[in-house]
């Protein structure tokens, strides 16, 4: 992969569109990237990452960071755009994140969404070709083509120097998890975790089985009943070798004794059911000797009953012959009743009928009555017409009435039009001058926001200039403290570093071995080795000391920075804020903001002044017209009253005749017809009564001559003889129970088994009844035991043959669960047949450890003059630590292997360098060998010396020889001399811009 250029637009410190030309800055094969703290080195390099991946370094991908240069102008757009050759084409892409814009209408601004663009070059046709816009597929493109995930590209690429110096210390558990990210080693972890579920599913079903097992035979405990206190229930665990043996042995016994309760309990069943069938055949006898006593004593009772009673039978049969007589008279009795009832009615009419006459009329005869009614009918049908012309008149006088209600609603309305009309002129102007000046305040509140975004401005910086001068104090004050710390450590290190020197004789002679030269005068006697005095200080202490110096110089060079960039932000602050206090901006900012609050107001009413004007013009138009159309209306109505009135006076001069004394014809044709209904009536009531009268004389005649053929003397007295229907039935009912109850009597003094039942002792059934109750009570005793022996017995077979069945499932579950545990413990590290305790994922680290190993040691012999060698160990960890990842050095000088912790700051600089470097091959090669021809080195070179410094550049200019090119970051000044190609970064208020020098053009 070979970068050629790099378009940057609004992305971190870089505000206007700045573009690095990769390929002249590969010419050289090594070319140098510097610029002041905070100008932007580190984001050239972010800008890369994210035109690859979409998103920055991990380290650098804060929450609630943003991209966009807070230096750009709103219309600028933050666009990366880079140039590159990947597995043998040449791609361009595109990328915008999601960023704030300006509303093309209004104030304010929208968040237009992320894009992306992936084209590729034609050769042939020697133009671009669009490949896609969409995020996903130029992401899966990128990562296929690159062979790198995002990580993997930050770790191999961009080679961040301190994660590898923490990489050379850190123990083997963060080791691994880097290793892990870099190699996908995922797929192992996973199957570790795989077994390790396999291993837990496994041992869940064998638990399971055993405890389903202990189920049951606790399940067969309880079926046994009594019988297990005499066997009692092994007491065992899930997981209990000889679990299930145990239980079957348990479950076999119990079955054997319920057989044996199940037989005893049959012989007990078969002797209660012949007692109690004995028992039954004497209860029966019993109770039918006692039955038939009692059957003999009540008919003997109800003969003696029905004796007494016979006297009150003959007298109901008398009263019903007499009935039976009287009813055939009942019919003419009915007739009369009838007949003088129909009279009584009719009298009772006509007697009203008169009262509601004349009294001239009380004694006039139908005749007379019904002429009078035809004379009023006559009179009243001549009034029809008059009842016509009336209600005329009465619909004339409710259309003037309501002629009157309009003229006096119109002559309203044209007053109240007439009043609001007068003061239109004025109210048309007022709505007008308010009009006026809401544009007027319009015009005022834009000028007024105009200057008071930049009070703002002003104020906001003279606060962050004030706070900062009390800050650069704080900061100039920790700066002291910090030289004062870096110069302690300083002469503490170089006293130790003396002292350590002095008593350098007594530490190689701690080395000496007999028969071992000696690493100074090759003497393989050592009669008098020299011997640490005391106060002797080793080369722990010593370290420990110049770690101490390293420490307290860094922290130093830091408070130096942020006391720089302090002081450079106050005198940004002070550049925009000038010399004006917080309280005048403030106040100046408060009375800005007021006018403008004012003025915004009134502006605010412009919409709903407009919206006044044209409802009072619609309002004026609408009175206008109608103030006209009264005046129509008023002109229509004086004709339509005039003729209605003369229409009502023509029809008044008949209908004062036809009204005669009522007040009104209708009324006088309502008081006929009255008086013709009343006379009809009374004519109806007299000719009922002449009817009825009639009707009432012939019903006498019938109902003397039917009682005289009954043989009654008078009606009366076979009207006293009849008997209502219920009373009837009554007496029938008595005489029939009688004569039934004399036919039972006799068939029942006729049975002699009862009468020999008589003459037997008495019977006693209560005594039978409680021998059979018990003989009862003992077969149900018996019965209830012989059915508890037999589903004892079947629960137990049923429950046995459940647990055999459990056992014979639970073989080839646990035979899976010990291979699967076994090889779960292999691959976890934690089975005694894993003798280094190594993980799966760490066998598998171990193997790539040593191929970058073996890689970073051909360049960390030539960085370091053949001293020292990177390998790989595979040595047991102690406790839990995880084994197979350890990392140490070998020293030539000494040729020792000792721990990389124990390197200097320089050493470790140029061993992590070659560690980088080295795992940069692996990589590349675990990702199917894609040449990565551009690197960049981030930062660590000021650690080195002159002469080492060179030995690092030398290394790094040997990877021309694979056609690589090789950019390093860093302030070092040294390195500008040393490398002509550079890309400069630089900063100013306006936003970073980038100048490359040395390349070929």
């Amino acid at each position: 992969m070979r970068l050629h250029s790099l378009h940057i637009s609004a992305f971190g410190p870089f505000a206007a569109p700045q573009v690095v030309d990769f390929d002249a800055l590969s010419s050289a094969g090594l070319f140098l990237l510097h610029g002041p703290t905070g100008a932007g080195k580190t984001s050239v390099l972010d800008a890369v990452c994210f035109a690859l991946y979409g998103a920055v370094p991990g380290a650098r991908q804060s929450p609630g960071a943003t991209l966009r240069s807070d230096h750009a102008a709103d219309a600028q757009l933050t666009e990366i755009r880079l140039e590159l050759t990947v597995a043998g084409r040449r791609l361009e892409i595109t990328r915008q994140p999601a960023q704030p814009r300006p509303k093309k209408r209004g104030t304010g601004y929208v968040t237009e969404k992320a894009q992306s663009g992936l084209r590729e070059y034609d050769p042939q046709a020697g133009a671009w070709k669009a490949l896609s816009r969409s995020h996903q597929e130029i992401g899966e493109e990128i990562s296929q083509l690159v062979g790198m995930s995002r990580e993997q590209f930050c770790q191999v690429v961009l080679l961040p120097q301190g994660d590898f110096a923490r990489f050379l210390r850190a123990d083997a558990e963060a080791r691994g998890k880097l290793l892990g990210r870099l190699f996908d080693t995922r797929r192992f972890a996973a199957v570790e975790e795989r077994l390790a579920e396999l291993r837990r599913a496994a041992e869940q079903q064998v638990r399971a089985g055993d405890e389903r097992l202990l189920t049951l035979a606790h399940r067969m405990a309880e079926a046994a009943g009594r019988a297990a206190a005499e066997w009692p229930l092994p007491d065992a665990q899930p997981g209990d070798p000889g679990l299930a043996e145990s239980v079957l042995e348990w479950a076999a016994i119990a079955r054997s004794g319920a057989r044996e309760r199940l037989d005893i309990a049959s012989g007990a069943v078969q002797a209660a059911e012949s007692r109690q069938a004995a028992a039954r055949l004497a209860l029966d006898a019993e109770r039918e000797l006692a039955r038939l006593q009692q059957r003999y004593a009540d008919t003997q009772r109800r003969a003696g009953e029905l004796a007494a009673r016979r006297p009150e039978y003959e007298q109901v049969r008398a009263r019903l012959d007499r009935a039976r007589k009287a009813e055939r008279v009942a019919p003419a009795l009915s007739l009369r009743e009838q007949a003088e009832g129909a009279h009584g009615a009719a009298s009772n009419g006509r007697e009203r009928s008169r009262a509601q006459l004349p009294s001239a009329l009380h004694d006039a005869g139908a005749e007379q009555l019904s002429a009078l009614g035809r004379t009023l009918r006559q009179e009243l049908g001549g009034l029809e017409a008059a009842c016509r012309d009336e209600r005329r008149s009465a619909e004339i006088t409710a259309d003037l009435a309501a002629l009157e209600r309009e003229a006096r609603g119109d002559d309203e309305l044209i007053q109240e039009s007439a009043g609001w009309l007068s003061g239109w002129d004025t109210e048309r102007s007022r709505l007008q001058d308010r009009i006026e000046a809401a544009r007027e305040a319009g015009t005022l509140a834009e000028q007024l926001a105009g200057q008071l975004e930049p009070a703002r401005g002003r104020l906001e910086a003279a606060r962050e200039r004030d706070r900062l001068e009390s800050g650069a104090a704080t900061a100039e004050d920790a700066l002291r403290a910090a030289r004062e710390r870096a110069s302690a450590a300083h002469e503490s290190w170089l006293g130790l570093r003396e002292r350590r020197l002095l008593g350098i004789a007594a530490e190689l002679a701690a080395g000496l071995r007999d028969g071992e030269p000696c690493t100074v005068c090759g003497a393989t006697a050592h009669p008098s080795p020299a011997q640490a005095g005391a106060g002797h200080v080793d080369r722990t202490a010593e370290e420990e000391a110049y770690a101490r110096h390293t420490r307290a110089e860094e922290a130093r060079a830091e408070e130096e920075r942020r006391l720089a960039g302090v002081r450079e932000a106050v005198a940004v602050a002070r550049g925009e804020a000038g010399t004006a206090t917080v309280a005048e901006l403030a106040g100046l900012t408060g009375r800005l903001q007021q006018e403008y609050n004012e003025a915004h107001t009134v502006a605010a009413g412009t919409h709903a002044a407009r919206e006044a004007l044209d409802r009072a013009e619609r309002e004026h138009a609408r009175r206008v017209a109608a103030q006209q159309q009264a005046e129509l209306r008023a002109s229509g109505r004086t004709s339509r009253r005039e003729t209605l009135e003369g229409e009502r006076g023509a029809l008044e001069k008949d209908l004062t005749r036809a009204r005669g004394d009522a007040g009104s014809v209708a009324e006088h044709a309502a008081l006929l017809e009255r008086r013709v209904r009343l006379l009809e009536a009374a004519v109806d009531a007299v000719r009922a009564v002449e009817t009825t009268a009639q009707q009432l004389k012939e019903a006498d005649d019938r109902l003397a001559d039917a009682a005289f053929r009954a043989g009654f003397d008078t009606p009366q007295a076979a009207a006293a003889e009849l008997l209502p229907e219920d009373g009837h039935r009554r007496l029938q009912h008595q005489a029939d129970a009688w004569q039934a109850e004399e036919a039972a009597v006799a068939d029942r003094l006729a049975e002699e088994d009862a009468a020999r039942a008589a003459e037997l002792p008495q019977a006693n059934p209560d005594t039978a009844r409680a021998a059979f109750d018990r003989a009862e009570r003992s077969v149900r005793e018996s019965g209830s035991a012989l059915d508890a022996a037999r589903e004892r017995g079947s629960a137990l077979a049923r429950l046995s043959r459940q647990a055999a069945e459990e056992l014979r499932s639970l073989g080839p579950r646990r035979e899976e669960y010990d291979r699967v545990a076994r090889l779960a413990g292999l691959t976890a590290g934690t089975s005694t047949d894993n003798e280094r305790r190594m993980r799966l994922e760490s066998y598998v680290l171990a193997a790539r450890l040593e191929q970058v190993a073996a890689a970073a040691t051909v360049r960390l012999q030539r960085m370091s003059s053949g001293r020292y060698t990177l390998v790989h160990s595979d040595a047991r960890a102690g406790g839990r630590s995880r084994s197979g990842l350890g990392l140490h050095v070998v020293d030539a000088w000494t040729g020792r292997e000792r721990d990389t912790a124990t390197l200097s700051g320089g050493e470790t600089f140029f061993a992590s360098l070659a560690l980088a470097l080295g795992l940069a091959d692996v990589v590349t090669d675990e990702a199917g060998g894609i040449r990565l021809d551009t690197l960049f080195i981030d930062e660590g070179f000021g650690s080195l010396d002159e002469q080492t410094l060179d030995e690092v550049l030398d290394v790094l200019d040997s990877l021309r020889e694979r056609d690589r090119s090789v950019g390093i970051v860093s302030h070092v000044a040294d390195l500008r001399r040393r490398i002509p190609a550079q890309l400069e970064v630089i900063k100013n208020r306006a936003g970073s811009i980038v100048s490359q020098q040395g390349a070929r053009d």
